[in-house]
């Protein structure tokens, strides 16, 4: 019985982490930046940041929709969205 909650617990961690992994990487294509590059160099720690604040984030559900387009503004219900805008305007920069 442990041991099904044990493996019932590690996939729900999973599944959770894959859709926090799904919406950052959705909110930043969302706001114009590239992923992959936006994960090199110097802004890995940045991303790895990013990622906590994902992991703990209570609007979730807010993401969700205003990610699929059902929700319209800006995204300044993401913890995360001053860092976005940052990395956004220094991408532009270069």
């Amino acid at each position: 019985m442990v041991g099904v909650a044990v493996i019932l617990f590690l996939a729900v961690r999973s599944y959770m982490a894959a859709n926090t992994e799904r919406r950052m990487t959705s909110m930043l294509e969302r706001v114009g930046i590239d992923p992959v590059i936006a994960s090199t160099g110097d802004n890995a720690q940045i991303i790895s940041e990013i990622r906590k604040r994902c992991q703990t984030c209570s609007t979730e559900d807010v993401c969700e929709r205003w990610l699929a387009g059902e929700d319209k503004g800006d995204n300044d219900f993401c913890p995360n969205a001053t860092v976005f805008a940052t990395l956004r305007e220094t991408a532009a920069r270069l």
